[in-house]
């Protein structure tokens, strides 16, 4: 006797009683102590079939063919009730291998498979005894329900539930001839049946093709009628669709003209503020040479006068001690001072370089940053110009696929920006200041045409204003020998014209 681990398959369950268990207790995996028992249920379901004999209300015997599928629920509940009611044998022994000691998934089932047929049996009977043969036919999903059912509340006192219930076609009983009388009848029955209804297709047909062809008709004048009113529909949404692109249009143009203001005035108020920047940059740098300049020379001019007291004091003191030393110490003195010149002009000029060199370097950085912002200003600039273009473009191709391609978007602009009245003032003023001189003579023709010599006359009565104009247009002589005539002829000429046979204008 000792502790042990026992772990159940996937489909079974441990059993334990024992020793702390008051009735049993149901685990997947369990530690089996001392004084207790395990085994193993199968929770597997198992199907069997049946042939049920029963009896109808009319005491008409029939077979009842009939495969259920049952198993344990998958609870804890009915789990025990399987365990307790339903393991071992049918006496109450154990199994054989769990009297010898081994723990296996029970196999002995044919004591359970008796009470659940006897279960079937008995519900069934009761049901049938209550239906008519002809109620079994025309409800058969009715009376499987009612045998799974009445069947399941039986088998829940063990633990037991109904997976699937077939029920398949009822059967002649030894000796009885009912369903197979039954199914010759329904043969005929429907044999005629499909007669009549061949017959009334017929009909039907031939009254349905002339009914079709009349609707046929009616649908297709309906169809025209509401083709041409949704044409004029479309028409007006057109209309309206047009007026919505032109107003489109003008606010895309505001739009872009807005923009490109937009971005020059803020490239110009960028301008600004970047050569304020550099104004007072560069008046910081000022300041700061000119203290630097102011200090230097203050502290030089204190260094110096320093020195100088101190050669002073150092010479009277000399003096004092004798004439003996005085040529040394005006010689000393004077090296001191020269020592200190020096020094003093050393640093001056270091500061200065000092000073020059900040100047410089203040000077390049504000050249930099002024050429930095220059270049970021123009950079913005161009960046916007370049937006406000693609925009442009992108409306301008809208607007040429709803103007039907580029003519009808050319077309547009022309139109938009006076193209035509421009093209024809420019017309205009090219022929301004022209004096054409249009001449109208008439040969006197009256419609009598019986003097054969009156074609020549009128031919030669042309030719004197035809020259005179030619004359006064381009300034060309005709040949003496084509228009030179007698004094006396041009005067008979002239007077013709101003009676009226030859008009000019």
């Amino acid at each position: 006797m000792g502790l042990w681990y026992h772990v159940a398959e996937p489909n079974s369950y441990l059993v334990i009683t024992g020793a702390g268990i008051e009735k049993v207790l149901i685990k997947k995996k369990a530690f089996v102590y001392p004084f207790q028992k395990v085994s193993k249920i199968s929770i597997t379901p198992f199907d069997f079939s049946m042939a049920l004999q029963a009896m109808t209300v009319e005491k008409l015997k029939f077979s009842l063919p009939a495969v259920f599928t049952i198993g344990p629920a998958d609870n804890l509940e009915a789990l025990e009730k399987y365990a307790v009611l339903l393991t071992g044998e049918s006496d109450g022994r154990p199994t054989a291998a769990a009297s010898k000691g081994a723990v296996a998934v029970a196999a002995g089932r044919n004591h359970v498979q008796d009470i659940v047929k006897g279960i079937i049996e008995g519900e069934t009977r009761s049901i049938v005894s209550t239906m008519t043969m002809e109620e079994l036919f025309r409800e058969r999903k009715v009376f499987k329900d009612k045998v799974i059912q009445q069947v399941q509340s039986e088998l829940d006192q063990f633990g037991l539930c109904i997976y699937n219930a077939n029920v398949k076609e009822l059967q002649d009983t030894p000796g009885s001839e009912y369903f197979a009388f039954l199914s010759r009848k329904a043969h005929e029955g429907a044999l005629n049946q499909a007669k009549v209804d061949v017959a009334d297709a017929r009909m039907r047909g031939e009254v349905g093709e002339a009914e079709k062809q009349g609707k046929t008709k009616q649908e297709v004048a309906k169809i025209h009628a509401a083709t041409a009113v949704l044409e004029t529909e479309r028409k007006g949404e057109k209309a309206t669709a047009d007026a919505k692109l032109t107003d489109k249009e003008i606010q895309i143009e505001k739009e872009l003209n807005l923009a490109r203001i937009n971005a020059k005035r803020e490239s110009e108020r960028r301008d600004a503020e970047l050569n304020t920047e550099v104004e007072k940059k560069r008046a910081a740098m000022e300041l700061e040479r000119l203290r630097a300049t102011t200090v230097t020379q203050a502290k030089i001019a204190r260094e110096s006068a320093q020195q100088k007291a101190d050669a002073e004091l150092y010479s009277q003191e000399r003096k004092a001690d004798g004439k003996k030393f005085s040529e040394q110490a005006d010689a000393e003195a004077a090296a001191f001072r020269r020592l200190k010149d020096a020094e003093a002009d050393f640093k001056a000029k270091e500061r200065e370089a000092e000073a020059n060199f900040l100047v410089t370097k203040r000077a390049a950085e504000a050249a930099y940053f002024k050429k930095e912002r220059e270049a970021h200003a123009a950079l913005i600039a161009h960046q916007k110009e370049a937006e406000g273009m693609s925009a442009m473009a992108k409306a301008y191709g809208e607007m040429a696929n709803v103007l039907g391609g580029p003519q009808g978007l050319m077309q547009y602009l022309m139109l938009q920006n006076n193209t035509y009245e421009k093209l024809a003032n420019a017309n205009a003023t090219a022929i301004k200041g022209l004096q054409p001189k249009i001449n109208v003579w008439n040969t006197g023709a009256q419609g009598d045409m019986a003097d054969p010599s009156a074609p020549i006359r009128n031919l030669f009565q042309s030719l004197p204003p035809l020259l005179s104009t030619i004359h006064d247009q381009t300034g060309m002589q005709p040949p003496s020998w084509l228009a030179q005539m007698p004094p006396q002829d041009q005067v008979a000429l002239k007077n013709k014209m101003v009676d009226g046979t030859i008009g000019r204008i």
